[in-house]
């Protein structure tokens, strides 16, 4: 069998997948965040936290509980590695440094899972288990509770009230992302994966020497890594590590987890919407998105010139001969157009062009289907900017869903859409114009400019991906990536939670002849169209001084 025809059976086996799950997995998400019923551990839960999951909350109690409860993870999470050397189960590693550990505490908790460090010779058992395991269930649950807040705000009328924070938090965690964490981890580990606690310890012979390898509860974190869309790795190689990723069925099974929730989440958009046609059309835009990225990396990536790459079957440097140039490319193009972050190949190593796929499809703001969550309200805040633009073409005040698009919604709309970039493009320019974190550049040129505007776009998008070559384990980049990740998870929720409590005190505005049909093809065309133009004026200058031109150059 070819290569090609292997990377197009798998992708098509994934959609497949994706479609049988599709519906009951929407549909009981859908009931699980509308439900009023509370389960007897989710009770526990509430009295030891002090929170009353039944009081209603407008969107400025909604986003000073999303703050405040992940003020107090960060600052756990920093202290926990603080204390590692004198913590058991620390695999005789040292406390991890001031601005490493802030750099790690803000990506775990922004649900970015940025990594400057090598996961098994800096992080032992506990900070892996009791810190970033349980930071990749939360971080995730917070994301898909401000989607549904969003989703309330369309869905209810003449109220500001948008549920409870600590009850979408807590059923998130319990009724969602556990139980399919513990199906998937037993996969994984009937693949191969490792799960234990063991030490390090000495393996064969390698050039004269031994190599040193970690044991640890690989499986169970490696599922939330990826159905959460976190990325962190236990080991530095991500997911291109036998231990985490060990079979071309593996490596298939967590490209599904990636992709499962954001997908299925608009079938719960539109269950909870009362209308599922208008659910379908987000999920048209965002599967037309994804296959376009994933047809062109793949392309890019095969499209290899001169007999050394046509014996390799294509451009094979930085890949996994377990998964080859197909299943590569369909991974790299899952992990940068949701948050998720990890890879299974080395990004860097990409040609020019698929570099340059991989940062526009986290400049698109990972919306297709985007992160748990985050995907789902990132891509509600354009359907909002692509009907204003449509009523600006026939002159009619915009409408979506039966709620009137005003001055007010589109400020945070476009408020919304504005920080992100902001964000990537003032830190790589910072950084390229100061002179001490270009010495951090492996590369020069347009692949060194690459490399730091990856970064940035990865820190700010919530993604967590590297472009590798770039060394980021410095106190500029430490420090600088934190706040940019910060920054990008929480701003941004602002106007996500602003705007909700706005579109759920509006009361219902009839549909009629002239109300345009945001549940047809043409909609969903206007849509995509919208997403990548306002993707392309904004980065373009930045992506033609880097992988485009790398990419024309070659």
């Amino acid at each position: 069998m070819s290569p090609v025809l292997a990377g197009v059976l798998q992708l098509l086996a994934l959609m497949a997948a994706l479609a049988l799950a599709h519906r009951p997995l929407g549909d009981y998400m859908a009931r699980v965040y509308s439900s009023e019923k509370h389960y007897k551990p989710e009770k526990w839960i509430y009295k030891a936290i002090g929170a009353n999951p039944s009081a209603e909350m407008r969107w400025p109690a909604y986003l000073r509980g999303i703050l405040a409860f992940s003020a107090v993870s960060v600052l756990f999470l920093y202290a926990l590695q603080r204390a590692q050397g004198i913590l058991p189960g620390s695999l005789g590693f040292a406390a991890i440094d001031p601005d490493q550990a802030f750099n790690t505490a803000a990506s775990f908790v922004a649900n970015t899972n940025w990594q400057s460090y090598y996961g098994e010779q800096a992080m032992g058992h506990v900070v892996q288990t009791g810190g970033l395991a349980v930071q990749n269930f939360v971080s995730a649950a917070v994301g898909m509770a401000v989607a549904v807040a969003l989703v309330r705000g369309f869905a209810r009328s003449r109220t500001g009230e948008l549920g409870n924070f600590w009850a979408d938090l807590v059923r998130g965690t319990v009724r969602i992302l556990l139980p399919i964490s513990v199906i998937g981890a037993i996969v994984l580990v009937a693949c191969g994966a490792i799960q234990n606690f063991a030490g390090i310890h000495e393996v064969g012979q390698f050039l004269g020497g031994t190599q040193q390898w970690n044991g640890g509860a690989v499986a169970s974190q490696e599922v939330i890594k990826e159905l959460g869309t976190n990325g962190g790795g236990y080991f530095n190689a991500n997911s291109a590590h036998p231990f985490e990723n060990p079979t071309p069925f593996s490596n298939l099974f967590e490209i599904f987890l990636i992709l499962l929730i954001p997908f299925a989440m608009t079938r719960t958009f539109g269950r909870m919407v009362g209308n599922l046609r208008q659910g379908y059309a987000i999920l048209a835009t965002m599967g037309v998105i994804w296959v376009g990225f994933t047809a062109l990396m793949m392309w890019t990536e095969f499209a290899h010139h001169g007999p050394a790459l046509e014996v390799a079957g294509g451009a094979m440097e930085g890949k996994e001969t377990r998964f080859g140039i197909g299943a590569s490319a369909i991974f790299s193009v899952a992990t940068t157009l949701t948050s998720t972050g990890a890879v299974n190949s080395f990004h860097s190593s990409y040609t020019g062009l698929g570099g340059g796929i991989q940062l526009l499809g986290m400049q698109l703001g990972e919306i297709a289907p985007g992160g748990v969550g985050s995907g789902l309200y990132g891509m509600l805040i354009m359907a909002i900017i692509a009907v204003f633009i449509a009523g600006l073409m026939v002159g009619r005040t915009p409408e979506y869903l039966g709620k009137k698009i005003s001055t007010r919604e589109i400020k945070l709309a476009a408020c919304y859409i504005l920080i992100t970039p902001a964000l990537v493009l003032c830190f790589t320019a910072a950084a390229m114009a100061l002179p001490t974190p270009g010495n951090s550049m492996a590369n020069p040129g347009a692949h060194g400019f690459s490399e730091v505007l990856y970064a940035y776009t990865s820190g700010a998008n919530n993604n967590g991906s590297a472009f590798a070559g770039l060394n980021a384990d410095t106190q500029w980049f430490n420090s600088t990536i934190g706040i940019a990740m910060l920054l990008g998870r929480f701003l941004p929720m602002v106007f996500v939670l602003a705007l909700a409590g706005s579109l759920a005190a509006q009361k219902p505005v009839p549909e009629t002849a002239g109300t345009l049909r945001t549940d047809k093809p043409l909609y969903a065309g206007l849509l995509v169209g919208t997403i990548l133009i306002i993707t392309g004026l904004t980065y373009f200058p930045a992506l033609a001084l880097g992988p485009l031109a790398e990419g024309l150059a070659s």
